[in-house]
């Protein structure tokens, strides 16, 4: 329980404290509104897109698919994403904070800290599937992502066309990267050493400035009357991961596959979803908040959820 609990403090708490920063440095004017705002932008239409490609491209896609594994993980995601889009319609009064909201409490870190998770439980032999698992399901996350962001924009216009959604859908960097980099891992196309080392350059600037940006953007005196804040956090921290994780039980997963699922849907939400709630209108404050208090929280949460999987010799 020890190691356990020093493993998920290893994990979340440089990165709780990263987002800490962000609010000294905005609180003593070395990060501006403008700053944040760049930023923000900056991780999602190049630094971002360039982590995700370069995973993908040296993923395996043609050898031992987790096919169960991952087809339940999507019907799940989208299952759990129809249930909160019609509690955030019936128990959210604002229309910016119903977008911000879902994808809060269904959109996992996935890419940095669930996948460190399960390098820590099961070793690298773990990496192929959870990559696998981690391409199709950020894909499924970003769409679902701009399907509910643009769905409850605040800006006049209440409700977004189809076309529109889809339009948005094909636009969206993260999407384009993903899809490239699948191309190019199934192709074995081979790309030149210095573009994967450009790209890595990138890749790696990623979580800092968007946790900076993210933290920049938190206003302490709003999280006491965040009613959707606390819905969310909840949500992502307990309901979600444990009725997907039941599921996962349900349909006979186990060991390596059920401790993936588990840990991928328990990471505190994606750091990404500020710069697309900021890129997409939202309301980025609470967007920023939740990735705070998630981050803080999956401390406790995730170590739990592992105990309670580990006594009872499910994984």
């Amino acid at each position: 329980m020890l190691s356990a609990l020093i493993f998920a403090g290893s994990i979340t708490v440089p990165i709780f404290c990263v987002l800490g920063l962000g609010v000294q440095f905005r609180r003593i004017g070395w990060i501006t509104d403008e700053f944040a705002a760049i930023g923000s932008k900056l991780v999602f239409q190049v630094s971002l897109p360039c982590l995700l490609f370069v995973k993908l491209v040296e993923a395996d896609f043609r050898h031992n698919l987790p096919w169960l594994l991952t087809v339940y993980a999507v019907l799940a995601t989208i299952a759990s994403f129809l249930l909160l889009e019609r509690f955030a319609k019936v128990r959210l009064p604002r229309q910016e904070d119903r977008g911000v909201f879902v994808q809060g409490a269904f959109r996992s870190n996935m890419g940095i800290i669930g996948l460190a998770f399960c390098i820590s439980a099961f070793g690298d032999q773990i990496i192929a599937p959870a990559s696998i698992y981690l391409a199709l399901l950020t894909t499924l996350f970003n769409i679902l992502a701009v399907i509910t962001l643009t769905r409850h924009r605040a800006n006049g216009k209440h409700t977004a066309s189809w076309r529109n959604v889809f339009v948005n859908i094909l636009k969206n960097p993260l999407i384009i990267a993903i899809a490239l980099g699948v191309v190019v891992s199934l192709s074995r196309f081979p790309l030149p050493n210095m573009l994967l080392t450009i790209g890595g350059y990138f890749a790696q600037m990623t979580l800092p400035l968007a946790l900076l940006c993210a933290g920049a953007s938190i206003r302490l005196h709003e999280l006491s009357n965040a009613g959707a804040l606390y819905q969310a956090v909840t949500a992502k921290l307990l309901l979600v991961p444990l009725v997907i994780a039941f599921g996962g039980v349900m349909i006979g997963l186990r060991g390596e596959a059920l401790g993936v699922l588990y840990l991928m849907s328990s990471a505190p939400t994606a750091a990404a979803s500020y710069p697309m709630t900021r890129a997409l209108g939202g309301n980025h404050h609470l967007a920023a908040a939740i990735i705070a208090v998630t981050t803080l929280g999956s401390l406790l949460s995730t170590t739990l959820g592992v105990f309670l999987l580990r006594q009872s010799g499910l994984i």
